[in-house]
């Protein structure tokens, strides 16, 4: 039985308690949240993270928590948040897409599934509308570029040199038959850079010649991965000498292992520095801290990070740092020598007239096409490749490769069926069956003609 002093005691307990359940609950309360969908790698968002959560309670004196989501890569994200729209039409609990090429962007943007948002004033001065005639932001504030991004060729120089094996300036010099085995690629159909790499080919050199370059180039590759990060490994590691990458996943490679071990070109007969993109998402659940989060990233605090070394105290903690290019002219020569990367607005480039709009439209199908020709079948590639390579007379080789490297419809035929068929997966399996059974048929062909 309580004594009335027990029952005082047991009474300030419960008080006690409910105070501290009522500071959980506002301190709970005090923590804002954010979702993002992102096919970026870790360093980077553990970057961002780090400094937004810094900057965003010095600005609100709130805490923010970040969930980060992936589905293997920012064309996989892409089918994702296009998925979860027509399911849930007014919003898929989802803040923002960080990371990727603009053509995915587009089509978001196109299809009304992203929410402006106006920059401050300020902010948006800093930031070009273009470069090379490539739009650096939505005219109607849909996305951004968070950094710039170039394309290009990394190889092992200290390995190429001991085999002696050429020196590589441009997409056409890895068609050489000697480098069978020795390039590494991703698969368009789940890496966005990948894609991105294949479809400035394509408009560099045009449809029927870009293929051709596809496919021979695709003979060569040692194996093709689900991600584009994997291939910088590979070079650095010996597995393939020459890789297809993305600037700063080779520039990662160069800060660990050196200049004069590992190189990085921008390929002389196409290149292109496209933005890396950022947008909130329509009916996004924390619209407010999204709108942070972008203005952060577009801020010189936020650029800071993609530019500067990891000892610099304005930089990335991060080993190695994140060697990505700024969307802000001006930060390169207000960081100088602290500045780890190229100013790619001062790039002695001629680069192609890409067309983002028609990457976009085509993009499922162009990855499905070099799926079915050079992926899929890429055992029976190479091997045809290989005996193609090895007859003597020179007008049966060039006729064999010519058949070999062919495409089984024309541009205009894509540019349809993506727009309208393609969407219709019983059409889209049917048409992939033809185009199997196409490339296995051209290459017998070819093998046939030198024999």
């Amino acid at each position: 039985m309580l004594t009335p002093n027990s029952k005082a005691t047991f009474a300030t307990i419960l008080m006690c308690c409910a105070v501290a359940i009522l500071m959980c609950v506002q301190a709970a309360s005090a923590r804002d949240k954010l979702v993002i969908i992102s096919p970026h790698w870790e360093g980077i968002e553990t970057e961002f993270e780090r400094a937004f959560k810094a900057w965003y309670t010095s600005k609100t004196g709130r805490e923010v928590i970040m969930d980060w989501i992936d589905q293997g890569g920012s064309s996989s994200d892409f089918r994702f948040i296009e998925a979860e729209f027509k399911r849930l039409p007014e919003g898929i609990n989802i803040d923002l897409f960080f990371g990727g090429g603009i053509d995915n962007y587009l089509k978001l943007a196109d299809k009304g599934l992203l929410h402006p948002y106006k920059l401050p004033e300020a902010q948006l001065k800093r930031i070009p509308k273009e470069i090379f005639g490539i739009p650096v932001y939505d005219a109607e504030y849909r996305w951004y570029g968070a950094a710039l991004s170039t394309f290009g060729i990394m190889y092992n120089e200290e390995l190429r040199g001991m085999l002696r094996l050429p020196e590589i300036k441009t997409w056409k010099d890895l068609t050489q038959p000697k480098l069978i085995g020795r390039v590494g690629a991703a698969d368009p159909r789940e890496s966005g850079s990948a894609h991105m790499m294949y479809e400035i080919i394509l408009q560099g050199y045009g449809w029927e010649k870009g293929f051709e370059l596809i496919t021979q180039l695709g003979a060569n590759v040692r194996g093709f991965s689900a991600g584009a990060n994997t291939i910088p490994r590979d070079v650095a590691s010996g597995q393939v000498i020459y890789g297809m990458a993305i600037d700063f996943y080779a520039f990662g490679q160069i800060a660990v292992i050196g200049e004069d071990k590992i190189k990085f070109i921008i390929p002389a007969d196409a290149a292109v520095i496209s933005p890396d993109s950022i947008a909130i998402l329509k009916g996004a659940p924390n619209l407010d801290i999204a709108q942070k989060l972008l203005e952060f990233v577009l801020s010189d605090d936020g650029q800071k990070l993609w530019v500067l070394r990891d000892t610099d105290p304005e930089g990335p903690k991060w080993k190695g740092g994140l060697n990505r290019c700024s969307v802000i002219p001006a930060l390169y020569d207000e960081l100088g020598d602290r500045c780890v990367v190229t100013n790619p607005f001062r790039m002695d480039l001629n680069p192609i007239d890409y067309d983002p709009a028609k990457g976009g439209i085509r993009w499922d199908i162009v990855g499905d096409l070099i799926g079915a020709l050079v992926i899929e079948p890429h055992k029976d590639l190479v091997d045809a490749w290989k005996t193609v390579n090895k007859c003597k007379d020179p007008q049966k080789r060039e006729a064999a490769i010519q058949v070999l490297s062919q495409v089984s419809i024309t541009e205009e035929e894509a540019l349809a069926l993506a727009v309208d068929k393609w969407k219709r997966p019983d059409y889209r399996n049917q048409k992939l069956k033809e185009w199997g059974e196409f490339a296995r048929q051209k290459f017998k062909q070819a093998k046939k003609m030198v024999k």
